[in-house]
């Protein structure tokens, strides 16, 4: 219990087919999950060619990009083992060494203790959640993998919210919310910890105010834990990919519909400029006075 509470690195040798891995990028800035099924290959979640994660914006500047299309796109020669495999964005299956890119190894723990949870200052290594057994976390990976995972997004379908989804079916159902991931559940109980800080009225010692803080910051993240939430619902992968591809088909006719709209209110003044030119031009005028007469 000591060594997993002080860390959560695995040697590969250990891993089992739908073990949740992942691994830090940028000096531990962010951690990139996904899913091993086995053969050392590993099924992720990205939001485009060469990006892990992102939010399409300047900021992706600052994050460290390491998927297997960022080496395909450059000067260096694609993996012989996974480059075939590369694809835009989406759902991928790449090599565990394509997935770690010279970084190490971590296995994210489920049906862990509220104390051993708490523990982990940081967010992103653990849940209260139970896991499913592999072979179920294998399926879903796989079948999202040919079906995909919808549109990617930072705060609500990012790469830990895939894995967190392949290993336990779970689901939130609100809208107005983070997904489920860890680490943006801790970004969100910092936050919460900040804004607590009218709170130091209760207390004059610095000792005093550093236990509020820390106790906000637990707190906003139990609440936000997968494991503990009201707002999950278990949905078999099947459902999530025809729910999420009737949303899509949805919105392509809502988008086509409104670009219909636009263009014919746009056509509609061309048409009356058109047709007040043709009456001018077919107004009859009177006859020029010939003053000269």
């Amino acid at each position: 219990m000591a060594a997993r509470l002080l860390s959560n690195r695995v040697d590969r040798e250990d891993l089992a087919v739908g073990d949740h891995i992942y691994s830090w990028r940028a000096a531990y800035i962010y951690a990139h999950h996904g899913i091993y099924i086995g053969d050392e290959m590993v099924i992720h979640f990205t939001r485009a060619a060469g990006h892990e994660i992102g939010t399409g914006t300047f900021l992706d500047s600052f994050l460290f990009s390491s998927s297997p299309a960022a080496s395909s796109a450059g000067d260096s020669p694609p993996c012989q083992r996974c480059g075939h495999l590369v694809r835009p964005d989406g759902v991928v299956m790449s090599c565990l060494d394509c997935f770690l890119h010279g970084g190490s190894l971590y296995l994210f723990h489920y049906g862990v203790s509220p104390a051993f949870f708490l523990a982990k200052a940081r967010g992103g290594t653990c849940t209260l959640a139970a896991s499913d057994p592999g072979d179920a976390v294998a399926h879903r990976a796989r079948y999202l993998l040919d079906k995909g995972f919808g549109a990617y997004s930072l705060f609500k379908n990012n790469c830990e919210d895939f894995a967190i989804y392949c290993k336990t079916g779970l689901l939130v159902e609100t809208a107005f919310s983070v997904g489920r991931s860890g680490q943006l559940a801790s970004l969100t109980a910092a936050f919460s910890a900040v804004a607590s800080s009218p709170l130091r009225f209760l207390t004059t010692s610095a000792g005093g105010l550093a236990v509020v803080t820390t106790g906000m910051y637990c707190v906003g993240r139990y609440v936000s834990d997968i494991g503990v939430r009201r707002d999950v619902v278990k949905v078999p992968v099947e459902t999530l990919v025809a729910q999420t591809s009737a949303t899509a088909t949805t919105m392509e006719a809502e988008v086509a519909a409104e670009t219909s709209a636009s263009a014919m209110e746009a056509d509609v003044p061309a048409e009356n400029s058109a047709v007040a030119v043709a009456a001018d031009a077919d107004t009859v005028r009177p006859p020029a006075v010939d003053r000269g007469s």
